[in-house]
């Protein structure tokens, strides 16, 4: 092998510079052909460029040569080494002063080189190449390339010369190449050559017209101009040939009843005779029969006194003897008449009449005395009529097939059997029809199977509409239908040679009621008056209300049905459905509807001030809002929330309140509650004022409230504590033994029923200085409240 002398590179695929993890430096073999060898390897962080250089395996130390590539490039190739031959190939990881930063080696083989050209090319048959080509040491095997000008393209593998070529399309020219493959991989393809399939057989037909001829034809074979008939006689040795540029060939001078062997073939301009067909066989006719011998006589001799002379049906003949000797001739006999026996009646007919019979007619025949009729049923059993006319009546059932002829009868005997003609009755009615209603508007219609039958026609009609169904099964289903009607439904049998049976009865069946319309609801305290628009002509109505998870039902034959007891805060669905002997309705459309809001079950009232009160109460199903009033002739008050509490002021003490309150829904519908009424607090007396008296006592003063409560007075210090209390209508009272030099908070109220002391009063605060060991001055320091 001689040095290389240079290197020639090409570069596939530059990939842009982009940050990545440092990691293995690898190189790998892309691709190879007996010429390049293509490698790609992986970035290398930091090289400025990559050095590939090559060497013989077999002498890894001599460098033949290297090349440089950017840092982009990944993927590149090696050219001008030779065929078959393993080489060694380095890439270094080079940086910007060419110092190696790392290195990767693979071994890589070169693909086998170019091939011949294929030497020959030849058909085998129209479908089918043979191609031979001159086999190269070290290849396994081989790769034939088949392309032709309409785009198709493929590629065989082979292993040995001479190969066939397959599976392709009759008289076509196709380019073929071949290339070597080995574990390295393939060659390049070889100068490409050309071949061309043939003809197809000729697709022909063959017939004998005659005891010494065949003829051959067949369709035209595109581009063929000649055909060639081969014709091999059976058990012998020679074939003939028979050229001819038509499409059909008639061979005569063929032995009568013997078997020939056929094969032709087509010829394309070029003088390629195209593939044979396969053998066809055909005989020829059988040999006509000799010494046949034909007699009539219309005249008969005979030594005996008895002569047979041939005659035909319904014929009149005289007969006369006439007696012959050496002298001659004697006179006739005495004419004797002779009819013969009657020809077969013709024009035979069948016409259907009542209760389940059928007549049988024919036309008279001359010279007939009577006429037998047969009719024979498909079960085979058969029916006889004797007569003198030229008809004849029988049973015939519905569903069968008859088979009649008939024959005429004489002295001479029987007519020859006649014309025999069938008649096929119409299918019989189905039996055990049955109408149901599988849903409000579709009705079922089933039945047994009816002889004869092959199509069923079900119709379902009213005064307004018919509505048909053809079906071979003995079920059908008809939908659509308009509710509460009667419709009349008949299934009517059919067959494609009687026709259809009309007289089959029909049933009768209601349709289910109409759905209600025009669902309408008023409201009547706890009570919902429902109505709607009824269009049946005798139906019972259910009304439903859903809500809460309880149904609540109410029936009718009117339009109207009132739904009671229903809760408080709840929505409810109405329906209301029809129902009849024919089944139930569809359900009308609902309306819902929401009931008033609940009234809470509890409510409270707290007085909070003497003009000020907490009113809470229970929840409310339904309620989203309240109005709760507390109300007098001396004033009222009123609250609008969507809690359960609120504060209401402007309360008169010592006086009685009506309590109650307005629910109110989402949707706005109110409820009015009345409750237990509410009286206020007792008013707190006024004018209160504290003087001392003697023995170190105080005399409490207020003005009266006029009220029918006891009063009490409280001195709260911050050492001791006094009180004193005032029956109702009085309004002051003595405490004594008061300890000067203290601040009182002083405060007058009344006492509740129960003898509680109302809370709420307001306090005065008075200092108390000392005098000695009496009281002092009384110091008044303001009004504040209890808290």
């Amino acid at each position: 092998m001689g040095v290389m002398k240079w290197l020639v590179t090409s570069v596939f695929l530059c990939i842009s510079s982009q940050v990545a993890a440092q990691s293995g430096f690898e190189l790998s073999q892309f691709s190879a052909t007996s010429k390049t060898v293509f490698l790609k390897w992986t970035r290398y962080v930091g090289a400025e460029s990559y050095r590939i250089s090559t060497a013989l395996t077999s002498s890894p130390n001599d460098t033949i040569g290297f090349v440089l590539f950017g840092p982009n490039t990944l993927l590149g190739s090696i050219s001008y080494l030779s065929q078959g031959v393993e080489y060694i190939f380095t890439v270094e990881a080079l940086d910007g002063s060419q110092r190696v930063l790392s290195s990767a080696s693979i071994n890589a083989t070169t693909a086998p080189d170019r091939m011949d050209p294929i030497q020959t090319i030849k058909p085998k048959n129209s479908k089918t190449l043979i191609v031979e080509f001159n086999l190269k040491n070290g290849v396994s095997q081989y790769i034939i390339r088949v392309e032709d000008k309409q785009g198709f393209f493929r590629e065989d593998r082979v292993s040995s010369s001479p190969a066939e070529i397959t599976n392709l399309t009759p008289y076509t020219e196709y380019t073929l190449s071949i290339m070597a493959v080995s574990s390295a991989g393939r060659s390049q393809p070889s100068t490409p050559v050309t071949g061309k399939t043939v003809l197809p057989p000729p697709q022909f037909f063959t017939s004998s017209p005659t005891n010494d001829s065949i003829v051959v034809s067949w369709a035209p074979v595109d581009n063929a101009v000649q055909y060639t008939v081969s014709i091999h006689k059976f058990g012998f040795n020679t074939e003939i040939k028979y050229n001819t540029s038509d499409t059909n060939l008639t061979v005569s001078g063929l032995e009568a009843g013997l078997l020939y062997m056929i094969k032709s073939s087509a010829w394309d301009p070029i003088g390629r005779n195209g593939e044979d067909s396969l053998y066809k066989n055909q005989t020829t006719r059988p040999p006509a029969p000799s010494s046949v011998n034909v007699e009539q006589n219309v005249t008969c001799n005979t030594t005996s006194t008895s002569c047979i002379l041939p005659v035909g049906c319904g014929e009149l003949h005289t007969f006369q003897v006439i007696a012959s000797n050496e002298a001659g001739p004697s006179y006739p006999s005495i004419p004797v008449v002779f009819i013969t026996f009657p020809c077969p009646p013709e024009f035979l007919a069948h016409a259907p009449s009542s209760d389940g019979n059928c007549t049988l007619t024919w036309n008279r025949v001359p010279y007939a005395d009577k006429y037998e009729a047969f009719i024979k049923t498909g079960d085979g059993s058969e029916e006889n009529c004797n007569t003198t006319s030229n008809n004849c009546t029988y049973r015939c059932l519905c569903g069968h097939t008859y088979l009649m002829s008939v024959l005429a009868f004489n002295e001479a005997g029987s007519s020859p059997h006649g014309k025999v003609i069938n008649y096929t009755t119409v299918p019989c009615c189905p039996e055990n029809v049955a109408v149901s209603a599988v849903s409000t508007d579709t009705l079922e219609i089933t039945w047994t199977a009816s002889l004869g039958a092959e199509l069923y026609e079900t119709t379902a009609a009213d005064a307004l509409e018919v509505i048909l169904c053809n079906d071979t099964a003995p079920v059908c289903a008809l939908s659509d239908l308009s509710c509460d009607r009667a419709y009349s439904v008949v299934v009517t049998p059919c067959n494609d040679i009687s026709g259809c049976n009309r007289a089959c009865k029909a049933h009768t069946k209601d349709t289910a009621p109409c759905a209600p319309s025009n669902l309408q609801l008023t409201l009547q305290n706890s009570t919902v008056s429902v109505s709607w628009t009824a269009n049946n002509r005798k139906a019972n109505y259910t009304v439903t209300a859903d809500g809460d998870g309880v149904r609540h039902i109410c029936t009718t034959s009117g339009n109207s049905c009132n739904i009671t007891d229903l809760s408080c805060g709840s929505i409810y669905e109405f329906s209301v459905s029809a129902a009849s002997a024919a089944g139930p309705s569809l359900p009308s459309y609902t309306k819902s509807h929401e009931t008033e809001p609940c009234c809470p079950m509890n409510i409270t009232v707290d007085q909070v001030t003497e003009a000020m009160t907490n009113v809470t109460w229970s929840q409310a199903k339904g309620a989203h809002s309240f109005i709760t009033s507390l109300t007098s002739p001396r004033g009222h008050a009123r609250c609008h929330t969507q809690d359960s509490h609120c504060l209401m002021g402007c309360i008169t003490c010592g006086t009685n309140y009506s309590v109650t309150m307005e629910t109110y829904s989402p949707s706005g519908h109110m409820s009015t509650c009345t409750y237990q009424g509410f009286s206020s607090s007792p008013c707190c007396p006024s004018g209160v004022k504290l003087y001392r008296t003697t023995d170190n006592s105080f005399q409490v003063y207020w003005r009266s409230t006029g009220g029918q409560h006891s009063i009490i007075a409280e001195l709260l210090g911050s050492n001791n504590s006094y009180n004193c209390t005032a029956l109702p209508g009085q309004n002051s009272c003595s405490i004594g033994n008061i300890q000067c030099g203290d601040v009182f908070h002083v405060i007058v109220a009344p006492l509740t029923v129960e003898g509680k002391k109302i809370l709420f009063c307001p306090q005065r605060l008075y200092s108390v200085t000392c005098l000695g060991s009496s009281i002092g001055t009384v110091i008044y320091r303001g009004k504040r409240s209890l808290d």
